[in-house]
């Protein structure tokens, strides 16, 4: 199991570089991300938030079926949006409603190196869209009004003590 990089950690902050050969380190790592995920009982995890800044991450669907997506893009989001409760790994104990597209269409390769498309609502979807913001440096907090994500920033500190 990977450690966990934590918010005030400034890592969260950076944008990720792409995957430059999917090899077997990427795979392994990859492998070490799902086992990081299970264990931290999460559904969602990306490079960043275990010190890595390449753009992967993985993740499960509804069916807990395990993904990975390696240099995906985003092609295609739908005008109407939904609200829904978030969390992350790196900010433990903290959640807050985040308004997010209801579908998705992403590209991305797999573990394999195989290109694949997926098209994903629901909260597949949403954790899609949570760990490629992290690929950019983006917090589910970003989504926030400043208001609400200062005093979630408060508590987070005051729970760290």
């Amino acid at each position: 199991m990977k450690n966990l990089v934590l918010l005030p950690d400034e890592l969260l902050y950076q944008r990720s570089e792409p995957v430059e050969n999917i090899d077997a380190e990427v795979r392994e790592l990859a492998a070490e991300m799902l086992e990081t995920m299970r264990e931290a009982r999460g559904i969602g995890l990306a490079g960043v938030q275990v010190g890595e800044l390449r753009r992967l991450f993985v993740c499960q669907d509804e069916d807990e079926k395990p993904w990975v997506f390696i240099n995906p893009s985003i092609l295609e989001t739908s005008l109407q949006e939904v609200k829904y409760e978030e969390g992350c790994l790196s900010i433990p104990g903290i959640y807050s409603d985040v308004k997010r597209p209801a579908v998705i269409k992403v590209q991305a390769w797999n573990e394999r190196g195989r290109p694949f498309q997926v098209e994903a609502d629901g909260m597949f979807a949403r954790v899609i869209l949570h760990e490629y913001d992290h690929l950019n440096g983006v917090l589910f907090l970003n989504h926030l009004s400043e208001r609400k994500r200062e005093k979630l920033l408060k508590q987070y500190s005051a729970q760290r003590g």
